[in-house]
């Protein structure tokens, strides 16, 4: 990853905040973005570029890829990583929730796509876009039927994409996350534990972590490992494919 320009979106905290971690220790110029201001703290704590940017918004994602096209010469990675999540009853579910979760994790990915794609080509040295899907890409959950709809829109985005791109020498790829601890993983750990039985706090994701095959959560660097490899050029015949990390939560 030397000097390579790589844009990460949802990178204040988190899992963003570790992938970005991970891709400025192998050297690459890392420009972190989030709609939470907390992203330029974190930016300077990893040496790097940030900007502030909501990626629902057109004007912000194109005011995103500008600056790293302007700051740092172009885009050669892109880290889909910025996504939300509710958790509701159906009859709860209101249309407000529905629309801002495909907002952010589908329309969202697309619009980064669309951008630095346009960089990418304009540059014409190719490049890679890895696009955050999760294990609700592979099958639907109870109490989040829009969030599922956005990462199975997302696995779409992806194989389209790739196979668009191609001819620019742009890899496009999704990645599914399991259970990694976050302050997203807590959060599902009290809605879902209190829709399924009233579990008390860490009780139903220790219950799921002890179905997974590895018998463990996953890390922020599970997952970082898994797109510095995607990123590199030995993945230049990987394309348009989307790829669980997840201890084998789903094997398929």
């Amino acid at each position: 990853m030397k000097d390579k320009v790589v844009v990460v979106t949802g990178a204040a905290r988190g899992l963003g905040r570790g992938i970005a971690a991970r891709f400025a220790a192998e050297g690459a110029q890392v420009l972190l973005a989030d709609r939470d201001p907390a992203v330029r703290e974190t930016a300077h704590e990893l040496g790097a570029a940030s900007a502030v940017a909501d990626v629902t918004s057109p004007d912000d994602v194109n005011a995103l890829f500008e600056k790293a096209r302007t700051d740092l010469g172009g885009v050669d990675v892109l880290v889909n990583n910025a996504g939300i999540i509710t958790i509701h009853r159906l009859e709860d579910l209101t249309l407000a929730d529905w629309e801002r979760v495909l907002a952010v994790n589908t329309t969202g990915t697309f619009l980064c796509c669309q951008a630095a794609a346009k960089c990418m080509r304009a540059r014409g040295e190719g490049g890679r876009i890895l696009n955050a899907a999760s294990g609700q890409a592979r099958q639907g959950f109870i109490y989040t039927p829009h969030y599922a709809a956005s990462k199975f829109g997302v696995v779409g985005l992806t194989q389209s994409l790739a196979k668009e791109l191609a001819k620019d020498g742009i890899t496009v790829n999704a990645y599914c996350p399991g259970i990694v601890s976050t302050e997203m993983w807590d959060y599902n750990d009290r809605a879902w534990g209190k829709l399924l039985g009233n579990y008390a706090p860490g009780e139903l994701m220790a219950e799921w972590v002890s179905r997974i095959p590895l018998g463990r959560a996953g890390t922020t660097d599970d997952v970082a490992n898994l797109l510095l490899f995607l990123a590199s050029d030995a993945a230049s015949y990987i394309t348009g494919q989307t790829i669980n990390v997840d201890g084998g939560m789903f094997m398929s």
